[in-house]
């Protein structure tokens, strides 16, 4: 059986909304497996919050920034390149959600909406990429809405489905330069995001949709990027792993 414990030694990855939810368990995984790691967030106060719980010690870099602003992802570039000199891995995780009828969607919604989930993914990578190691990997965060149609999603989905594109378009791209894109889909998770956008007297119908009778908790997500971001996962480029207990794929059997 192979020895997860020490893929990352020696490694640096970059972890965009590191502050809570998918990003820090994302960060706590590559932590356990020997990386140094560099998380990033808007609010100072939860990036040192985040860094306490991390215990990394100086394995961990936290810079405050704004993903979709480009002076930002600059001063993010420039500190890594102080502290560790090049990336290994990319997890462009941050993202907002937003979920209303498209009616109600104003043009600082969606000027809002796309300028994170899209714009920052993409100068995110473009920033990043010049400290990105031969080897390399990138894993973009999207979501299962982006695979199967749900009311009141139509701008979180499309800025993710455009990140899942670009994943595609990536991996074409960067796979002379020695670098691997993909991405991850996640269904209904466990974090506070999922908790701010669904109602707690709805969270039981939710579940009841997932075939595997739970929602999915964030070590689900950190596990699967890890695998995408290691040499595990070194013929695996171009591709979008959804981790979703079956939401999209399969219809939950009723409860008796």
């Amino acid at each position: 059986m192979t020895n997860h414990t020490a893929r990352f030694d020696g490694k640096t990855v970059l972890i965009t909304g590191g502050t809570s939810g998918m990003g820090q368990a994302a960060a706590r995984r590559f932590l356990d497996e020997g990386a140094r790691v560099v998380i990033t967030g808007r609010d100072q106060g939860r990036l040192d919050a985040a860094v306490k719980d991390l215990d990394g010690g100086d394995r961990v870099l936290a810079v405050r920034g704004d993903a979709a602003n480009l002076d930002d992802l600059d001063t993010l570039t420039a500190a890594v390149k102080v502290r560790f000199g090049r990336l290994d891995v990319v997890f462009a995780n941050a993202g907002v959600g937003s979920f209303l009828p498209i009616g109600d969607i104003t043009e600082a919604e969606f000027d809002r909406v796309a300028d994170i989930n899209f714009k920052g993914v993409f100068f995110t990578v473009q920033k990043t990429l010049p400290l990105l190691a031969e080897g390399g990997a990138i894993v973009i965060n999207a979501s299962w809405t982006l695979h199967r149609g749900m009311a009141g999603a139509s701008l979180y989905a499309a800025t993710k489905a455009a990140v899942h594109n670009l994943s595609h378009t990536l991996a074409a791209e960067l796979g002379p330069k020695g670098i691997r894109v993909n991405s991850v889909s996640p269904g209904y998770i466990d974090t506070p995001m999922f908790h701010e956008a669904i109602p707690e007297e709805e969270q039981d119908d939710v579940v009841a949709a997932v075939s595997a009778g739970r929602l999915g908790t964030s070590e689900d997500v950190a596990k699967t990027v890890a695998f995408l971001a290691s040499e595990d996962a070194a013929y695996v480029n171009g591709q979008d792993l959804i981790i979703d207990g079956g939401l999209v794929a399969a219809i939950a059997e009723p409860s008796a």
